[in-house]
């Protein structure tokens, strides 16, 4: 009962606290209030050398490489990966809400060795003791008009992002990175750029869309990991875009209507490559491809299904 009451009022002193944040700069990055408020302890923050980084753009495939993570390094066991939410198991490294509820920082202090967080930070923010200490980071990309679709109606749901306003301005928006962690280009080329010079393992959301098995198969030689085939299979099913959203410890069920506006939309919404076409306008399309074209001059990083 006491345990009850508890939980109640912790309910009760977030929901006090949730708002849809302001941004604020940090290093000229676009970050949500309150991380730009506690940016020194992100910033100082000490790694170890055998933490794993799961790092995204926003809305790129998080949970999903995040799950299949997981399940490599608990070797297929589904037991031991649904005894908690997924942002329990991954604490997100920047993320925080206002005082006095506890911290990611704090939270990661207490995990034992070997710790996997989750991040969106953009290369140049990264804490330094990640990079000094040579932690491996697995990166995931997703084409830039999917991504910007999944974003506007996770920041329509998520009742603590920065309202997304209308469509039409939520495209400029996203073109000029003016969203939260900032330019979409200027992250997933970044970390593009830095996988020669650091322990980066470099994935694309469409290639986990053509062939997750192969894709599970690169995690695991990237992580060390020895899965016989049939454990991998069983991993491409357990991430499988369906059974997943019907994972509550995946699909994020435990998180609060008053933080998450169902209403708008699920947070596992539809996960396929593409959608974009259903969205953009034909004049959208030409203004976003020009932009694109001139952003992504000269890199050797392509994704497909983007023009």
């Amino acid at each position: 009962m006491a345990s009850q009451k508890s939980n109640s009022d912790t309910l009760q002193q977030l929901k006090a606290v949730v708002r849809r944040f302001p941004l604020v700069p940090v290093h000229g990055v676009p970050l949500m209030e309150p991380i730009a408020q506690q940016w020194a302890r992100v910033e100082n923050f000490e790694a170890r050398p055998d933490d794993l980084v799961v790092v995204t753009y926003p809305k790129a495939g998080t949970t999903w490489i995040q799950e299949i993570v997981d399940l490599i390094l608990a070797n297929g066991d589904t037991e031991k990966t649904r005894q908690a939410p997924t942002q329990v198991r991954m604490p997100f490294l920047e993320y925080c809400v206002p005082p006095p509820f506890p911290s990611a920082i704090d939270r990661l202090a207490d995990v034992p060795s070997p710790r996997v967080m989750k991040t969106h930070l953009p290369f140049q923010l990264l804490p330094k003791s990640l990079l000094e200490k040579n932690c491996k980071i697995i990166y995931v990309a997703r084409n830039a008009k999917d991504n910007l679709v999944s974003y506007y109606f996770f920041d329509q749901m998520h009742l603590m992002q920065p309202d997304p306003g209308p469509w039409d301005g939520y495209v400029k928006k996203f073109m000029e990175g003016k969203v939260p962690w900032g330019s979409w280009y200027d992250h997933v080329q970044r970390y593009w750029e830095e996988r020669e010079n650091h322990r980066i393992l470099y994935l694309l959301y469409e290639d986990m869309k053509e062939d997750l098995a192969r894709e599970i198969r690169r995690v695991k030689d990237f992580l060390e990991v020895d899965l016989p085939e049939d454990i991998v299979q069983t991993i491409a099913h357990q991430t499988s875009f369906q059974v997943m959203k019907d994972n509550p410890m995946a699909n994020y069920d435990t998180v609060p209507d008053f933080i998450f506006d169902r209403t708008k939309s699920s947070f596992m919404r539809k996960g396929e490559v593409g959608d974009w076409k259903n969205y953009f306008t034909v004049a959208q399309k030409e203004a976003f491809d020009a932009d694109y074209l001139h952003k992504m001059k000269g890199t050797t990083l392509h994704f497909r299904d983007v023009l």
